[in-house]
């Protein structure tokens, strides 16, 4: 008999939430009642104070499915146009090989990881980073590279300030040349005027006076093409005691002499048009190269060489004392992520292609563009940049914007610097056919058959080799690129593998459809700067997206320019210094901030001007009310803003979170809630809402952008009514015309990824936001009490509760045995778990958050791995091992180690290889032992190491 059809069902799918979130309906019966709990509902309302709790739900769509995500994502692609652009500025047309796009860009196991702060789990992708330093070294003839800045405008503003820390010169003027693209200088003068930086704009060869400046950029080639002998002015810069920086171009540097040939002490750019698309501006890795005297001040990610305990030579970040979390207000920089994902893609472009490869790709650029140039010319127009790499800038009077509009009607997109000038940038895309119809644009014939001379003068093209190092000569076949990339993912702990627990850090799911249009042309190839009509569907997306974090945060505007959770911190603060300034409140400058603060808090409210006064915190871990009280009266007249992160860094929720902000804004001062720990209020409280003025938002966190190894991320700044006008300009507006500058090259900042909150956002819908984040609170909650007789739990709230975070306190233990937390931390990889967050915000603990898309499974194997370490533990203090030989203290066990012939440790093989017999089915195997950061540091090596060193003995 047939059965009958419910058509009920018929309209009927899964929820998408019900795959975002880990726990179902049977793990939560199972784990609510370990909590003394006999809902969802009853523990949230226990934690939760009913003083922030938002009355109903999120003022969004409902869920859509991810059929329906992907269709509506389509129609906004629908209303862009993919042009030819030829703007430049910075930004290039190029070819990602789609070798790189299917295993690096689409594959979780490089976009999931986290940043490798856990180096002995992280050989791959630090492998892949050294490459991309080895790269910008040796093209621009430097010493030693970052593992990659935010964007070329943020490396350059970083450059002055590394200038101004050491040049000898007492100025504090810094120069910049005209020839730069605008909205690196724009940036700059955002980031200098805040902390006292005169800015000067002109020609280096005629205005600039080396002796009145601390440091200057110069560009090479400029932004019109220009390709100049910049060793006399920078000659001339130290004889002075002056620091010269120089902003250049990867694919010109490899036919172009090194600017570190000229002397240059420092040099910046973007890796953009190494394989990584545009993407309407972003996300891309920049770069900051220096000479060793420098390192000390170079801010970023630095990935060095270092050897392991058996003397295996091994990677780590280096230098890793300058961190925000240790230096805080003595901070340098608010820089703490870096472009990991777009590194390692621009890195590999060069691997995939090698030297001869990239010169091929460059004499083609040029020699089009030469071609081009000699047609023009010949055609009687004049070209105002005498010597080109890939940029040509051509008078047209009176003409510029008809050609522009004429090239658009043909799919092309000129730069247009006036009305009687425009520019153009040739790239890898570009071929014959387009040189023919922009001849015919500007009206001139193209004649190949005569012969065209360079555009690189001969004193200036590059006679040493580049890329030396095998690894650049070796994966040109792609059956060789997919196996060396497989080995170093093979390397990595990633979260397609394990649950990443890292408090603070929000480590969840990324799900397939929120990633699935991140490579599609239409949002891929969209130049930033390209002309408002061929992006209608892009910024329509952007306005949907800002007005849904508007109702996730229950403020009035969002700004999503902020490329990392820094520069939103830095974004918010000087909005609320443009604020006080526009009523004449120029004495407020100190900022208050407790001391469980996350340390770019401090060092972005010192690159805004500001002074930091410490605030402390009571014995529960919450903000010292009274403390807060007596500093804000103490400076009532100079207060401008105190930020706090909430829930509180210790992982709790504070009850007096409202009326903090009360005794801020009594005294005239702004609230600046820093939004890390977002994951924890989403759907059931509104920072906008409870009192407090601006927020950035950890897009990468809550909202499920990968983190990549270390980036991309997106940090945008959500402000109340009074502070939007003070959110960041756009970079193209002429300087001064806005209250507040930009803070990242691109209006949109890192556009690209921003499909992947929309996504998540769409098909979430209101209750499914709210659902993860009563499921992230729930996972916490039930690994802390799991736990806590084992490791006790540092801060709980005033029912003994979390929030979304847990601090072990390992000190106790260390007492008794010896045992550090970071002996934890590395026999967890033993188990197959990335380590939690180390001693942050308290020395000697673990920050654990399992987020809401762990399985009950997942978090029921972390607790299990962690109670059997205990039980090691107690074996060290029974004195059945020695402290300093046991199965932690030598964790991680490579399988080498394991092999060896000899083996005369007090445990067996067996224990150190497999703690606990589930690992027999799935054992990840570290591929070095523990590191020795400090033979590192003593011997910084940034670049990749001789081949020999790797050999076996």
């Amino acid at each position: 008999m047939a059965q009958l059809v419910d058509p009920v069902a018929l309209g009927s799918s899964d929820a998408f939430h019900t795959r975002h979130i880990g726990l179902d309906a049977e793990a939560r019966r199972h784990m609510l009642p370990h909590l003394n709990a006999t809902s969802l509902d009853e523990l949230v309302d226990r934690i939760v104070p009913p003083s922030i709790r938002m009355p109903g739900a999120l003022p969004l769509a409902d869920a859509l499915t991810e059929t329906e995500v992907v269709s509506a994502l389509r129609r906004y692609a629908n209303r862009i146009v993919v042009a030819t652009s030829l703007i430049g500025q910075g930004y290039y047309g190029t070819i990602t090989p789609p070798v790189i796009q299917r295993n690096i860009l689409e594959n979780p196991a490089w976009y999931t990881a986290y940043t490798p702060y856990q180096p002995e789990i992280s050989q791959g992708r630090l492998e892949a980073l050294l490459n991309f330093q080895t790269v910008v070294i040796d093209l621009t003839g430097m010493t030693l590279a970052n593992a990659s800045m935010l964007d070329e405008g943020t490396a350059a503003a970083e450059a002055m300030t590394m200038c101004r820390r050491q040049s000898r010169s007492g100025s504090h003027t810094f120069f910049i040349d005209a020839d730069t693209h605008p909205q690196t200088i724009a940036v700059i003068a955002t980031r200098a005027e805040p902390i006292g930086i005169t800015i000067t704009i002109g020609d280096p060869a005629k205005d600039l006076d080396a002796s009145s400046v601390f440091g200057a950029l110069l560009s090479y080639p400029g932004s019109s093409g220009q390709i100049r002998d910049l060793t006399p002015i920078i000659e001339a810069l130290h004889q002075a005691g002056a620091l010269a920086v120089v902003a250049s171009d990867l694919l010109a540097l490899v036919t172009l002499r090194a600017p570190g040939d000229m002397g240059a002490d420092m040099v910046v750019g973007s890796s953009q048009r190494f394989g990584v698309p545009m993407g309407f501006g972003g996300p891309h890795a920049a770069f900051l190269a220096c000479r060793d005297q420098h390192s000390r001040a170079l801010p970023g990610r630095l990935v060095g060489v270092s050897t392991d305990t058996q003397g295996r030579p091994a990677l780590r970040l280096a230098l890793q004392t300058r961190e925000q979390h240790i230096r805080r207000e003595r901070a340098t920089s608010n820089i703490c992520t870096a472009q990991v994902l777009l590194a390692v893609m621009a890195g590999m472009y060069a691997v995939w292609h090698g030297p001869q490869g990239l010169r091929r790709i460059a004499d083609r650029v040029h020699g089009l563009t030469s071609a081009l140039a000699g047609a023009l010319t010949t055609g009687g127009l004049v070209l105002l940049n005498t010597t080109w790499f890939d940029t040509l800038t051509v008078a047209v009077p009176g003409r510029a914007r008809t050609l522009t509009a004429v090239a658009e009607s043909k799919n092309i997109n000129l730069r247009v610097i006036d009305d009687d000038t425009v520019s153009l940038s040739l790239d890898e895309t570009s071929n014959l056919d387009l040189i023919k119809t922009l001849t015919d644009i500007f009206g001139v014939n193209l004649d190949l058959s005569v012969t065209v001379a360079s555009g690189i003068p001969e004193s200036h093209e590059r006679a040493d080799e580049i890329l030396a190092h095998p690894v650049f000569h070796t994966h040109h076949s792609e059956h060789d690129m997919l196996r060396y990339l497989r080995r170093l993912a093979d390397k990595d702990l990633a979260l397609d593998r394990t649950m990443i627990p890292l408090g603070s850090c929000t480590m969840k799911l990324n799900a397939t459809t929120e990633m699935v249009a991140v490579t599609w042309p239409e949002f891929d190839n969209i130049h930033p700067y390209a002309p408002a009509n061929q992006t209608v569907g892009y910024r329509e997306l952007i306005a949907d997206l800002e007005r849904m974090l508007v109702a996730c945060t229950g403020y009035d505007a969002v700004s999503l320019q902020p490329n990392a959770g820094s520069q939103g911190e830095l974004a918010g603060l000087l909005a609320i210094r443009a604020y006080h300034h526009s009523r004449g409140d120029f004495g407020r400058d100190i900022c208050l901030i407790p001391s469980s603060a996350h340390g770019t808090n401090a060092a972005s409210a010192v690159m805004a001007g500001m002074r930091v006064v410490v605030v402390g915190c009571d014995d529960l871990g919450n903000v010292d009310l009274t403390d807060m009280a007596t500093k804000a009266n103490q400076y009532s007249d100079q207060l401008a803003a105190c930020m706090v992160t909430y829930p509180s860094t210790h992982g709790v929720f504070e009850t007096g979170i409202t009326d903090l902000c009360a005794i801020v804004h009594q005294v005239g001062g702004q609230v600046y809630v820093d939004g890390a720990n977002l994951n924890a209020l989403v759907g059931l409280a509104q920072p906008g809402k409870f009192g407090a003025d601006v927020s950035h938002l950890n897009l990468h966190k809550t909202f499920c952008i990968p983190h990549g190894g270390g980036g991309p991320g997106v940090g945008p700044v959500a402000v109340r009514s009074h502070l939007a006008e003070f959110l960041p300009g756009d970079p193209l507006t002429p300087l001064g015309s806005a209250p507040v500058g930009p803070v990242a090259s691109a209006r949109f900042g890192s556009a690209g990824i921003l499909v992947i909150p929309w996504a998540y956002i769409a098909l979430m819908g209101p209750d499914g936001l709210r659902a993860a984040t009563s499921n992230a609170i729930l996972a916490a909650n039930y690994v802390a009490r799991r736990l806590q007789h084992a490791f006790p739990v540092l801060y709980t709230g005033e029912h003994g509760d979390v929030a979304h975070e847990c601090i072990l306190d390992l000190r106790p233990l260390t007492k008794l045995s010896g045992i550090t937390a970071d002996d934890v931390a590395k026999r967890l990889m033993d188990y197959g778990f990335h380590a939690p967050t180390l001693s942050f915000p308290v020395a000697g603990t673990l920050m654990v958050e399992p987020t809401e898309s762990e399985s009950l499974h997942e978090l029921d194997r972390f607790v299990d791995a962690m109670l059997a370490i205990r039980g090691e533990i107690d074996q060290v203090v029974a004195g059945v091992w020695p402290a300093d030989d046991n199965p932690l203290h030598n964790a991680p066990h490579t399988a080498e180690d394991l092999l060896a012939d000899s083996w005369t440790r007090p445990y067996t093989r067996e224990l150190g290889a497999y703690p606990l017999a589930s690992l027999r089915s799935s054992k990840y195997f570290a591929p070095v032992s523990r590191i020795d950061a400090a033979f590192g540091d003593r011997n910084l090596v940034c670049t990749c190491p001789p081949i020999t060193e790797f050999a076996i003995n």
